[in-house]
């Protein structure tokens, strides 16, 4: 297909409107003139045969299959010129909508036989499946009249996931024993632990209940046992995916917040040796079962890559009703959630049902925008309403966690940037203190 290019609109506008006016003025020359513009028309004509016959270019995209929500990775693009001339190249990626792009579009100067690689910053913005469709070369024929567009490459589809950087963030943190640097807290075990893990050599502080004096007399010198955190436990993690969970404080919604959190939450119930499961709620119903393995997290990551926000309530109490029917071990059970006061009606039954065999863990997202509306100087009238509206909200709110907390339940309520930090700190805390 061709278009015309710049430099041939603006001939004609600087040819045909003066060519007017000139035959107007001059009616016994109109035929010179139109023989003129006729001659430049064929020139035209004979720069727009020339561009259909050229060979089109190929080309080809190279884009990794998966991607992390919110980074930014580079797609590789290859020219190739199967012509005998030189050409000039516009280059456009048909990409998904639902991406943030730069260096794009570009302009390639491609040798006769030959081909240009070329590259373009590309960052997911949402979730799920996307498509990239054919690759458009905007190739300007010889005298430059005209623009031919060709569609190359196949297209293809990526997956992105939900932003895994923090699990390899803190797996390289906990080789090294550095997790205080990325707000993971250590807090000192009460007691000896639960599970015995090793005897060794007494060091002075050991409590007299850690020696195994049956170890001493064998080996003529004081023998402790060595405890560690209780292992083989489960962590069952149920998601709220209703529509609160579609609100934005940054560039990632609510919901992308609790995935993330989630997933490093079950990165490091895996690290303690503990079974992670997982299960959605509020529109979307996936369920995978505790289990031991590092292959959890790629489980958990395919199960909800492409969840997206519902238009429907959470039911919580319909969801502890399954969750009894289908996990009979006693499990830490992490409800992740938006608390609001509506949620009293589901979520108290809910808990009660679930502490018959279960450790609850309410998490809660508390939207930034809140405390900025708080902390905003109060000028106009309008001011003083959103004040009073934050103010309000806030308090009802406040009541819900004061009832979990009087049930004695356990509770996080954080901005949605520290959620993730905040679980994984609360539930070292509670396998510490025996709790779990």
């Amino acid at each position: 297909m061709l278009i015309p290019s710049r430099r041939l609109l603006g001939l004609i506008l600087l040819l045909v409107l003066p060519a007017s006016l000139a035959a107007a003025w001059w009616p016994e020359h109109a035929s010179n003139f139109m023989i003129g513009l006729a001659g430049i028309g064929v020139l035209f004509l004979l720069d727009a045969l020339l561009a259909l016959s050229t060979s089109k270019p190929q080309a080809h995209r190279v884009v990794p299959h998966a991607l992390a929500l919110g980074v930014r990775r580079m797609v590789k693009l290859r020219i190739d010129n199967t012509s005998k001339r030189a050409l000039s190249v516009q280059v456009f990626d048909h990409h998904p909508n639902d991406c943030q792009v730069e260096l794009l579009p570009q302009r390639h100067r491609v040798v006769a036989k030959g081909y240009v690689e070329t590259e373009y910053a590309l960052k997911p913005i949402e979730r799920g499946d996307h498509h990239f469709g054919s690759i458009e070369l905007r190739v300007m024929s010889v005298l430059g009249f005209w623009e031919r567009r060709v569609f190359a490459g196949a297209g293809t589809t990526i997956k992105v996931f939900p932003n895994f950087a923090a699990l390899t963030r803190f797996a390289l943190m906990a080789t090294d024993h550095r997790l205080s640097q990325i707000g993971v807290l250590r807090r000192r075990r009460r007691g000896l632990g639960l599970d015995f893990q090793q005897l060794r050599e007494y060091r002075e502080g050991d409590a007299q209940r850690q020696i195994d004096w049956k170890a001493t007399s064998r080996m003529n010198r004081l023998i402790s046992r060595e405890y560690q955190d209780e292992r083989d436990q489960q962590i069952m993690l149920m998601i709220d995916c209703g529509r609160r969970m579609s609100a934005r404080d940054d560039q990632l919604s609510h919901l992308d917040h609790v995935l993330n959190a989630a997933l490093l939450l079950g990165f490091v119930g895996l690290r303690q040796g503990d079974a992670v499961g997982m299960m959605t709620i509020a529109g979307h119903d996936r369920f995978l079962a505790p289990r031991k393995s590092m292959a959890v997290i790629n489980q958990m990551t395919s199960a909800v890559y492409d969840v997206q926000p519902t238009t429907q309530m959470p039911d919580f109490y319909s969801a502890a009703v399954s969750l009894m029917l289908r996990l009979r071990k006693r499990a830490l059970v992490v409800i992740v959630t938006n608390l609001r006061d509506e949620d009293e009606e589901t979520l108290l039954p809910a808990i009660r049902l679930l502490r018959k065999r279960h450790l609850i863990l309410v998490a809660s997202l508390r939207e930034a925008v809140l405390g900025q509306a708080l902390a905003a100087p109060v000028n106009h009238g309008e001011d003083a309403v959103t004040h009073a509206a934050a103010a309000d909200y806030l308090e009802r709110r406040a009541r819900e966690f004061k009832r979990l907390e009087a049930a004695h339940i356990p509770c996080v309520d954080v901005p949605p940037d520290q959620l993730a930090m905040a679980m994984v700190n609360r539930y070292i805390e509670m396998k510490r203190s025996g709790r779990l």
